[in-house]
């Protein structure tokens, strides 16, 4: 059996999931995760390099022997890691920067969704504002306007009226209000629904569909303020029913990995396909070419089998899912912020924390360690308490356990995850 020197690269609450579900694999021979934070700190080797450090990430794994690369976030695909790696002979988890491109440019993404036929909502792309004034004004239907660059889950504004449309478009186009990645912008029609995140580990033409998730995306209770880049997350959601996951599979997944094989495009890694549930079927929202986080969180508990040998058999593109499969359980997770977030927040924190449990524990965000060893808040989103249990209702109730017994100065989080799952729940039940 192949024995793995692993680096996961990446330092958030994805990168501390993806760390739990390799570290007991079978394949395993050492595990390093690159910048970490400090609960990952407490599980593994760590190693303090950026993420945007191509040149840096390549030499550690040279001269350390590392021959499998997990890549958590975006940034690191979109500057070309995965290509870099594999010029080199090291499998990488993840896209090359073509693939990446789904992501870091949602003007290509939209392009390539109208060029393919697949679903999703009408718009276009500017770099004008002239333009994109003119059209948001004929527009026949309500808008949302996007950077079309990385914006760190924050670049897209929800108006409510045509001159707040407008006015967004301004600020992106003209003043950066995302920097360079407002420098253009994809003006689209507002899609009603609920949205839906849909996992894929792919495998050029070969995938596997993990349990549908719903994040929270809004700083409030009943998804009300700023947006974050998630508050919490649950698996599997019910609102994507037999008959919506038959049409997500037939008209969303297979016709978007079938046109990344016609883009010449090697896909190997996550997919993650954020899908409105319309009266007219479901449609694309966008696409990420990564785990998302907390959806990571929920799902990497519900996988029965050996995750790293099934993203090590993608990486090399010998797809193997024969010792896969999904428990059937619920999981959730529970994020929690420091005071302020997503606006400015206080780092630095002294945190207690609760005993981890095997169906229950904490999950690192942002966080470090100082000299002493004591975990201090290093980031907006400081922590995620997460929980497996039979019924999602139990997996909540685990979770905000954990949250009750977690202390920092200006803990914040939302205790209303899962509402909607919740409520249908209630009304079946009836």
């Amino acid at each position: 059996m192949t024995k793995l020197n692993v680096l996961i690269i990446g330092s958030g609450g994805r990168e501390h999931a993806l760390v739990k579900a390799v570290r007991d694999s079978k394949m395993l021979n050492r595990l390093v995760c690159t910048p970490a934070n400090g609960g990952i700190a407490k599980e593994c080797e760590t190693k303090n390099i950026a993420v945007e450090s191509i040149q840096e990430i390549l030499d550690f794994c040279k001269s350390e022997k590392i021959n499998f690369v997990i890549c958590g976030p975006e940034v690191p695909l979109s500057l070309g890691l995965a290509d870099t790696l594999r010029a080199n002979n090291i499998a990488v988890y993840g896209p090359n920067k073509d693939g990446a491109m789904l992501e870091t440019s949602k003007s290509f993404s939209k392009h390539f969704l109208k060029k393919y036929n697949i679903p999703t909502a009408a718009g276009e792309s500017f770099s004008d504002f002239a333009k994109a004034k003119e059209f948001i004004e004929k527009a026949p239907f309500d808008v949302v306007v996007k950077a079309s660059g990385l914006a760190a889950g924050k670049g897209v504004i929800i108006p409510d009226t045509k001159a707040e449309a407008i006015e967004a478009s301004r600020q992106m186009l003209e003043e950066k209000s995302f920097g360079e990645s407002s420098s253009e912008i994809v003006v689209e029609e507002k899609m009603i629904g609920e949205e839906v995140s849909i996992m894929l580990m792919v495998c050029k033409d070969k995938f596997i569909m993990l349990p549908p998730s719903q994040d929270h995306k809004r700083i409030g209770e009943r998804d009300t303020g700023l947006n974050t880049g998630g508050m919490g997350a649950y698996a599997p959601a019910s609102v994507l029913t037999p008959s919506a996951k038959d049409d997500v599979i037939n008209n969303i997944v297979k016709p978007s990995l079938s046109a990344l094989i016609a883009e010449n495009i090697d896909y190997r890694g996550t997919l993650y396909v954020g899908i409105m549930l319309t009266d007219a079927g479901a449609k694309v929202v966008e696409y990420n070419v990564r785990f998302g986080d907390p959806e990571c969180q929920v799902l990497m508990p519900l996988i029965n089998g050996d995750a790293l040998e099934l993203m090590y058999s993608i990486a090399i593109d010998d797809f193997n899912d024969a010792n896969f499969s999904i428990k059937n359980e619920y999981s959730a997770t529970v994020v929690m912020t420091a005071k302020g977030y997503p606006e400015a927040y206080e780092k630095g924190k002294a945190i207690s924390l609760p005993q981890d449990k095997k169906d229950a524990y904490i999950i690192h965000s942002g966080t470090k360690q100082d000299s002493s060893g004591q975990i201090l808040s290093n980031g907006g989103r400081v922590l995620c308490a997460t929980a497996i249990a039979p019924t999602l209702e139990g997996a909540l109730e685990k979770a905000y356990e954990l949250c009750d017994k977690t202390n920092f100065d200006g803990v914040y989080f939302r205790r209303d995850i899962a509402h909607r799952q919740l409520s249908r729940n209630k009304n079946e039940k009836k």
